[in-house]
């Protein structure tokens, strides 16, 4: 077995993660395995990145044969006795279910559940599309980042690698295998920044500005639209752009800009007791029955649930789940949502940032 320390000097954190978790407790973590399942396979390295005295360094525990795995299980289990979070790229699915089958097997307590656990992979796969990302897979995510990595091999590569190392150990192979695992980790701490884009659509953008613009649509009508300036609690590294539903949004850094189209002209408010109106025809209007015997009874009928409603002209903002209310729609059965856009509204810098996230939600979730 061979215990490696690397200080990282150059290595920073650009993601405010003692938000989420104390970064002195915290274990960047990564294993190589020779295959997929624990019983079937060997574990002959373990990888961690962990910060002390204001500076990361890199522990990396090696097998140099077969019967190893034990040893470095042993001192990885030893280590981590004194942290209590891990970061990871899908080790939920991988990294700690293969840990703790092999602590199973070895009889060696498993101690992973007393951990708290981000993983990057998880918190990122549900923005994929909104990121026009083509898959999650770390690399890709380092590409969509700009972050470069010396290692040149692919996980399945270094299986051979490892296996010409136990028959004849070399410096080669041997760097090979540990220059894989470093910039597996080291891009577990560079990928940090991508967090920001989940920080989106967890209401943590603020509104700075608002203004009405014009524009022209694709029938050469002229529509209103309203703009709205973003702050962002957390700087996004890449600039993004995304459309959906006449909704537009683009962010960089710290600032961002929303548009979203507003509808003028007749929607209708439905009350919600119908029982309690009548339904003028003439008028196409409902009115409550307390006031209804003011009212010819040729000129009323008893109200339904689709035409207990009034009309209003106004200006409209569009929302895809009941967030202001009174809402209007169209007509009964129409599941567009609107609320209307009144002058107090208008000073009401707070629930501006509110409708803001509302919309920025329901764009990640049209994708």
């Amino acid at each position: 077995m061979k215990i490696i320390k690397t200080p990282l000097p150059n290595l920073k954190l650009t993601y405010p993660l003692e938000t989420l978790m104390d970064l002195t407790k915290t274990l960047f973590i990564d294993i190589e395995t020779t295959g997929f399942t624990a019983k079937g396979s060997s574990l002959y390295l373990i990888g961690c990145i962990y910060y002390k005295e204001k500076s990361f360094y890199l522990i990396q525990w090696f097998a140099t044969n077969y019967e190893d795995e034990v040893n470095i299980l042993k001192e990885f289990f030893h280590f981590s006795k004194d942290y209590s979070s891990f970061v990871h790229f899908n080790g939920n699915n991988f990294d700690i279910p293969y840990l703790q089958q092999k602590a199973i097997f070895y009889k060696l307590p498993d101690t992973f559940e007393r951990f708290e656990a981000l993983d990057l992979y998880r918190r990122i796969a549900p923005f994929k599309d909104f990121l026009k990302l083509p898959n999650c897979k770390q690399k890709t995510i380092e590409t969509f980042l700009n972050v470069d990595r010396e290692d040149t091999f692919q996980g399945g590569e270094l299986i051979s690698i490892y296996h010409d190392y136990v028959q004849s150990p070399n410096d080669f192979n041997l760097q090979a295998l540990l220059l894989h695992n470093a910039d597996d980790i080291q891009g577990l701490v560079t990928l940090l920044p991508v967090l920001a884009y989940c920080d989106l659509f967890m209401d943590t953008v603020r509104v700075t500005k608002v203004q009405a613009n014009y524009y022209t649509d694709y029938n050469d009508d002229k529509k209103q639209e309203i703009l709205m300036k973003l702050h962002f609690k957390n700087p996004l590294p890449v600039a993004i752009s995304q459309s959906i539903r006449g909704c537009y949004f683009t962010g960089f850094e710290s600032e961002g800009t929303l548009k979203v189209p507003l509808f003028e002209g007749e929607l209708k408010y439905f009350y919600a007791n119908y029982k309690d109106y009548y339904y003028l025809p003439v008028e196409d209007n409902a009115i409550h029955k307390s006031v209804a015997h003011f009212v010819d009874r040729d000129h009323r009928i008893k109200a339904t649930a689709s035409t207990c409603y009034t009309r209003k002209q106004s200006s409209y903002l569009p929302q895809w789940d009941i967030l202001f209310q009174p809402f209007f729609k169209s007509d009964y059965h129409s599941k567009d949502l609107f609320f209307e856009l009144t002058d107090e509204f208008k000073k009401q810098r707070d629930d501006f940032s509110t409708y803001a996230n509302h919309v920025l939600k329901m764009m990640v979730q049209n994708f």
